[in-house]
């Protein structure tokens, strides 16, 4: 299986063709948790794979720990000061000033002033004893999820998270591979894992999450789609018609669509319990998605194919092909423009 988000996002176009799949022995971590990021000019032609608006300000995460920062819609970029050289994935902001990014090595970083400075909350090297820590203080102790701390322990740092989403300044998740998921509601002073907590018996990698409307979404590989249940706080199963990985989640707070391989794109109008295939006319898979104040959905594919919805995702009209590369975000700026972020660095790219 072709899991193309990770491969873009962990080795970009040099690894577009191979399979993530868990090492049988874990490589040591070096020290990228330890190097800052190297403060470089050339670094904003470099390899991005995470957008974020805070506020007025544009965010851009990418290879090596680079963050660079624009506050004229992507004409010039400012690097931010990061204290780890690790990849970073994805970011979010959930206010202005607030932002998370998350990566490789299990880092989660956290930034209080729109992206300038970070400091670092969480890494892989604690992730295994958090895990541990926590299912040992349960009054029945899972025995595989013990077990699985215990390896993440013995790994080291090795645990990619992959997406980022914070409801408020307080309450946020991160996923990312092999059901990994943990949740904080002290902005990211204290984490708790949830693997007890989702409907994922096999483990399978989280690629997306994101909230539509009132509900909270993750997609992953083999066709997974989990909702979370405000009762229980379990994320529940919610099948549909793929069986291919899915990449994303967007949508408008009265259509959520869910997007990954081969251009499959599945449109829900009732919260998830019942999903219709959204026809786009190509065979790349859909990578990335953002939407714009005025509610147009925008799909970009592996190939650079942009696409546009006006109607909440029911159809979408292919705009005129561009040489995007690899692209592995995008983020609206304005009603006809956006800024990709992808193999070739940072664009503003208008549309119709």
């Amino acid at each position: 299986m072709k899991n193309f988000k990770w491969m873009a996002l962990a080795a970009l176009a040099a690894a577009l063709a191979l399979p993530f799949t868990r090492p049988v022995v874990a490589a040591p971590f070096g020290d990228t948790l330890d190097s800052p990021a190297i403060q470089s000019e050339k670094a904003v032609s470099g390899a991005f794979t995470g957008l974020a608006s805070a506020g007025k300000r544009l965010v851009a995460v990418g290879q090596r720990g680079h963050i660079f920062y624009s506050d004229d819609a992507g004409v010039r970029w400012h690097q931010a000061h990061v204290p780890v050289s690790s990849d970073l994935v994805a970011v979010q902001f959930p206010s202005p000033t607030q932002g998370w990014t998350v990566g490789h090595d299990g880092v989660v970083l956290h930034s209080d002033n729109k992206g300038e400075t970070w400091s670092r909350q969480l890494d892989g090297r604690h992730i295994g004893q958090i895990m541990l820590e926590h299912y040992q203080r349960q009054s029945a102790p899972n025995e595989v999820l013990l077990a699985e701390a215990q390896r993440m322990i013995d790994e080291g740092a090795d645990k990619p998270l992959l997406d980022v989403w914070f409801t408020d300044e307080k309450t946020g998740y991160v996923v990312g591979a092999f059901n990994l998921i943990l949740r904080t509601d002290d902005g990211g002073q204290t984490w708790v894992p949830l693997m007890d907590r989702t409907d994922n018996p096999g483990a399978l990698n989280f690629y997306g999450m994101r909230a539509i409307g009132d509900d909270l979404f993750i997609v992953g590989e083999q066709g997974l789609v989990l909702k979370l249940d405000p009762t229980t706080q379990r994320f529940v199963n919610v099948p549909t018609p793929y069986s291919g990985s899915y990449f994303g989640i967007t949508g408008t707070p009265g259509a959520v669509l869910v997007y990954g391989l081969r251009g499959n794109v599945y449109r829900s109008t009732d919260h998830g319990a019942n999903w219709e295939k959204v026809e786009l006319g190509v065979s790349s898979s859909i990578t990335t998605s953002t939407v714009t104040t005025e509610g147009r959905i925008i799909l970009v594919s592996q190939a650079g194919h942009v696409m546009v919805s006006a109607d909440n995702g029911a159809t979408f009209t292919q705009q005129p092909q561009v040489r995007l590369g690899p692209t592995a975000a995008v983020q609206a700026i304005a009603s006809d423009v956006v800024v990709v972020a992808g193999t070739q660095g940072l664009r503003q790219l208008p549309f119709e």
